[in-house]
């Protein structure tokens, strides 16, 4: 991997570079079906995520991307139940290994949560406990969650520091989290997200604030891990570079939605919804003039509102190309096999 910044010109040979192959379809790790999220105000309903659907199969990487609240984050972490009250959450099921994590208690999810599923958090300084060393708090998960003795926990987290890329792992297992670089806390996070072994990892935003070369040493390490221990990875990003170099599925999301969903070749090289061509168009490249940056127009609609029909369709460029007349939300297509849009434009094709 280079250190070169990101692009969307070359995003479609990166993505047909990364993408394993494959003969045989992995087994369905993670089912969700028809997740909502709802904020309940004094005022007003937030519709934060409204009826996505998705599957992530084990050891591949599936990136939910879209623009800063979009809903990628939320969903995540409603699917862990880490959405505290007065959120209301609403699905068909979510199902992980067989089991209804939906129907779980809090206790039963709690000894899911850092075991079998690990989350890696935007802003890993705030996520670590300023008062104990980092070699303590990796010790700790494997103190409470496979009862290890202290010393052995000890040494493991070494180990963990080691694997990691963090240089004398044993002297630093004795810092504090205020001594250690964004990287470095980066890479303590995702130390401490693995020492399970988890069967799915949620990483979001995992590289935000840090500069392209550490960028591309932690997206190395979830590339290895993945591919080493057949970890699935949720890849929660607004960086199309990103998903184009880690992806192996996408799930575009706009509005709370998910538009569309494809492998990631399919994505970069063929995008169906307006809104994913849009986002591929406006990606800045290193030739692109500071004149020229392609730009979506208008704005997202308000979350708080029911939105009529399509919501993207105050800001699509296409909407000329299909009936005006839709009241309600366009509704899930696939127009080719394994690619899914949510679009009047091929709804009305299938429907011809």
């Amino acid at each position: 991997m280079t250190s070169e910044p990101h692009s969307a010109d070359d995003a479609p040979e990166r993505a047909r570079q990364t993408q394993r192959a494959s003969h045989a379809v992995p087994e369905a790790l993670l089912d969700v079906k028809n997740l909502t999220v709802e904020y309940m105000t004094e005022f007003n309903v937030v519709r934060a995520v409204r009826d996505i659907s998705f599957t992530v199969r084990r050891g591949e990487v599936f990136a939910l991307v879209g623009e800063s609240g979009c809903g990628k984050t939320t969903a995540a972490l409603a699917l862990v139940g880490l959405i505290p009250p007065p959120a209301r959450v609403r699905s068909n099921g979510v199902w992980f290994s067989g089991v209804a994590l939906d129907r779980m208690s809090r206790r039963q999810l709690d000894a899911i949560r850092g075991d079998r599923i690990s989350m890696i958090f935007q802003q890993p300084h705030a996520s670590l406990n300023p008062v104990h060393a980092i070699g303590d708090q990796i010790a700790e998960v494997l103190e409470v969650h496979r009862k290890t003795k202290a010393a052995t926990a000890r040494d493991k987290a070494i180990d963990l520091l080691d694997r990691v890329g963090i240089p004398g792992a044993s002297k630093r297992a004795r810092a504090y989290p205020h001594e250690l670089s964004g990287g470095m806390a980066q890479r303590v996070m995702i130390a401490m997200a693995i020492a399970l072994g988890p069967d799915l990892l949620i990483a979001d935003e995992p590289t935000t604030a840090l500069d392209v070369t550490i960028q591309a040493q932690i997206l190395d390490l979830l590339r290895d891990l993945s591919a080493d221990s057949g970890t699935a990875v949720i890849l929660i990003t607004h960086d199309l570079g990103v998903v184009a170099e880690m992806a192996d599925q996408v799930a575009v999301m706009y509005a709370g939605q998910i538009v569309e969903q494809a492998s990631v070749n399919a994505v970069f090289d063929d995008p169906f919804h307006p809104y994913t061509a849009g986002l591929i168009a406006a990606t800045p490249t290193v030739t692109d003039r500071p004149d020229r940056l392609a730009a979506i127009p208008g704005r997202v609609p308000e979350m708080t509102s029911d939105v009529e029909g399509c919501p993207f369709e105050p800001r699509c460029g296409r909407r000329s190309e299909w009936s005006i007349e839709h009241v309600r939300t366009p509704p899930v297509t696939s127009p080719l096999p394994g690619h899914f849009v949510r679009c009047w434009l091929y709804a009305e094709e299938l429907s011809d």
